[in-house]
């Protein structure tokens, strides 16, 4: 018998005496202070962020005195109440619980959409509804700009750095000039603007953002996922090159904006040059360039795709049966599509494949042909690089495996 491996329990990771990077949903932050420890996220709640209070209480039995909330995006707060919990065993008092002051409006349109949301997150990330109890657990103290949680050694100072969302956080110890960045510089990926499903995360002002934050001339550099960079030139250089990909982007797509091209026109018109994107942290592993044009076509344009047919569109089941009917073969259709995913480009067959799969739902050349959709999306999936394209191509087709087009009723 194969003896079962041992469960290793995450660590906390010392950056520098008395600061480390805690095991969270990415990388939470802790700093040791005489008053007390300053935490950043709590993590998603349950075993994690259980396994985040150990790594801490491995490392120091300061009592937590203040909780910052990096960001109000889906987990990275969930486990606040555990937090709660724990001071009170000890018999320490409440930690401060500290946010930018756009928060609480994010975490109120989070609660009113709350099924959409989780519509849109079991897209992206099929399965992660069993795995989340979304507890949103109100700050106590809001900020503005800046906000300095401590003067004396070790200072701790807290700025709004609007990137990813319009609520992000950093924290700057000027002490030993140690950044954590929270959402606001990215991992090994290009900045994830204009991922599919989400609201505009406006690159100009990220790029703004990074720009400031790379005035403080860090030497250390705690990003959200990850292992924490060391050396102030390696991380002026991920930072200004970060910026310099946001801006030329943005140039790129409002000059082809300015001659009239629609999002489909410049999509197929841009590249991307190596000087500008070759670099390890602008990967496409979850954001993609190709996202952040569509972002910033959608900063400076309506909804309308530039075809009259979509201004006032007829009823979806109409318009499904009427194409169907005008396909004087939809065998050929479906062969046409098999065809060009023989030829290794499953992309072109799902556009090809739509004529017939957004039929009616109770034809069946329909139904065959959204079987064949399904496994042209897990093919697609495994083309593409940036991780909720991924998600989204796999979710779809056990969708349409299973005969669907339509989420209604998934949040329910």
């Amino acid at each position: 018998m194969t003896e079962a491996t041992p469960q290793t329990t995450p660590q906390a990771t010392p950056v520098t005496p008395g600061v480390w990077v805690l095991p969270s949903q990415g990388n939470g932050f802790a700093v040791d202070t005489p008053d007390g420890v300053v935490v950043v996220d709590t993590g998603p709640g349950g075993r994690r962020t259980d396994e985040m209070i150990a790594a801490l209480r491995a490392v120091t039995d300061s009592p937590v005195i203040a909780i910052c909330y990096s960001h109000g995006h889906f987990g990275y707060n969930f486990g606040v109440p555990q937090w709660l919990e724990h001071n009170a065993e000890r018999g320490d008092d409440p930690p401060r619980l500290i946010a930018h002051r756009n928060l609480p409006l994010r975490y109120e349109r989070y609660r009113e959409t709350e099924d959409y949301q989780m519509i849109l997150n079991e897209m992206q990330f099929p399965g992660i509804s069993a795995r989340f109890d979304p507890v949103r657990h109100d700050p106590t103290e809001l900020f503005d700009d800046h906000l300095v949680l401590r003067e004396a050694e070790p200072r701790i100072e807290l700025l709004w750095v609007p990137s990813e969302t319009d609520d992000a956080l950093a924290m700057w110890l000027p002490d030993t000039s140690t950044l954590f960045t929270g959402a606001a510089v990215p991992a090994e990926f290009i900045p994830n603007i204009g991922t599919p499903q989400r609201s505009l995360r406006l690159t100009g002002r990220w790029a703004d953002t990074i720009d400031r934050l790379a005035e403080l001339r860090p030497e250390i550099l705690v990003i959200e996922f990850g292992d924490f960079v060391v050396g102030e030139e390696l991380n002026m250089e991920r930072m200004t090159t970060t910026s310099q990909a946001l801006r030329w982007l943005r140039a790129e797509v409002v000059d082809r904006l300015n001659h009239g091209m629609n999002e489909r026109d410049i999509l197929a018109d841009i590249t991307y040059p190596p000087e500008i994107f070759d670099y390890p942290w602008l990967a496409h592993a979850y954001g993609s360039p190709d996202y952040i044009v569509r972002d910033l076509i959608r900063e400076e344009s309506g909804w309308w795709d530039r075809n009259p047919t979509s201004l006032h569109p007829s009823d979806p089941a109409d318009v499904a049966r009427a194409t169907f009917d005008a396909i004087a073969d939809p065998a050929a259709v479906i062969a046409r599509a098999e065809a060009l995913a023989a030829d290794g480009d499953p992309q072109l067959a799902m556009h090809v494949i739509d004529l017939v799969a957004l039929g009616p739902d109770d034809e069946p050349a329909v139904i065959r042909a959204r079987e064949i959709k399904s496994d042209l999306c897990r093919a697609r999936s495994k083309q593409i690089e940036p991780y909720p394209s991924k998600g989204l191509y796999k979710s779809s087709g056990i969708r349409l495996k299973q005969g669907l087009i339509s989420w209604e009723g998934v949040g329910q």
